[in-house]
C-alpha cells in the first residue's frame, strides 16, 4: 500500500528534491485518489513474473507526467540515442521486448479483478487469525491495511520466534518467505556509510519478525484456512 506520499512530495518540493516513487510491488494501489507511481516526478514499476502485474520474464517501467523527463528516459533506455547510431548521452539497452509487452497488455485487463481476489484473501487471513487467539496473545501481529487501496502483493505478519515458525510451515508444505532478512544499513555494500546494528532499531526489529504467507489471486479459502491452522499448531 502507499505511504503518505503526498506529504513526502510536499517535503521534496520545499527543498528542491526530486521524488522517485518505488512502486514495484504496488501497481494499482491508491491513496487520496492518486495511484502508486503517479505522485512523484518519477514512478518505477516492476513486471517481474511474481509481481501483481507480471510478465513472462524481467521487465519494468518508469512513469512520469513531464514531457522533457519522458524524452530523456526514452533516450537513456536506447543507448542514449534519439537518432540511430548518434548517441547524445551514455545510456543502456533498457527496452522492454515485444513479447513481454504483449503478455502485459493482456494481463493488464485482469489486474483489478486479481487485486480484488487478493484483498478477499487478505480479509480471510485477518478474520481467521483474529479468531485464532494468536493476535490477542501477542504471538502474531497482522498487517495494517491502512487508508486507501491495499493491493496485497504479500500478506506479511510479524511473528514471535519467526525463524522456527518458518521451518514449521515449510515442514507442513506451506510456502513462506522473509522479505527482507537484512536491513539496508547493515548490508555489506553499504559498509562505507558507517552504520552499525542498533542505528535503525525499527528496521532491525521488522527484519527479525516479518514473515510473508502465501498470497495470490487463486489461493482458495481451504488453503488460507490450512495456513492459519498450521501457524496456530506451531504456537500450541
Amino acid at each position: 500500500r502507499m505511504c503518505e506520499v503526498e506529504q513526502v512530495s510536499a517535503f521534496c518540493s520545499e527543498r528542491g528534491l526530486i521524488l522517485i516513487e518505488d512502486a514495484a510491488q504496488a501497481v494499482g494501489a491508491e491513496l487520496g485518489g492518486r495511484r502508486a507511481g503517479s505522485v512523484g516526478e518519477y514512478g518505477c514499476l516492476s513486471f517481474f513474473p511474481t509481481k501483481n502485474l507480471g510478465g513472462a520474464g524481467d521487465g519494468g517501467m518508469v512513469l512520469t507526467s513531464d514531457a522533457q523527463r519522458a524524452e530523456r528516459l526514452r533516450c537513456l533506455r536506447n543507448h542514449g540515442a534519439v537518432q540511430r547510431y548518434f548517441h547524445e548521452r551514455v545510456g543502456g539497452n533498457f527496452r522492454l521486448d515485444a513479447l513481454q509487452a504483449a503478455v502485459l497488455a493482456v494481463k493488464l485487463e485482469h489486474l483489478d479483478r486479481w487485486i480484488e481476489m487478493r484483498q478477499a484473501n487478505a480479509r480471510r487471513y485477518t478474520r481467521l487469525f483474529q479468531e485464532s487467539g494468536l493476535v490477542g496473545a501477542g504471538l502474531v501481529t497482522l498487517p495494517d491495511p491502512g487508508p486507501g487501496r491495499h493491493v496485497f502483493h504479500q500478506y506479511v505478519i510479524r511473528a514471535r520466534d519467526r525463524d522456527s515458525l518458518r521451518e514449521h510451515l515449510r515442514n507442513r508444505e506451506v510456502g513462506c518467505e522473509i522479505y527482507y532478512p537484512v536491513p539496508l544499513h547493515l548490508q555489506k555494500c553499504f559498509d562505507q556509510l558507517g552504520y552499525r546494528r542498533g542505528d535503525f532499531p525499527a528496521s532491525e526489529k521488522a527484519a527479525a519478525e516479518v514473515l510473508a504467507l502465501p498470497m495470490y489471486p487463486e489461493l482458495t479459502a481451504e488453503q488460507v484456512e490450512y495456513v492459519v491452522s498450521a501457524v496456530r499448531d506451531f504456537y500450541g
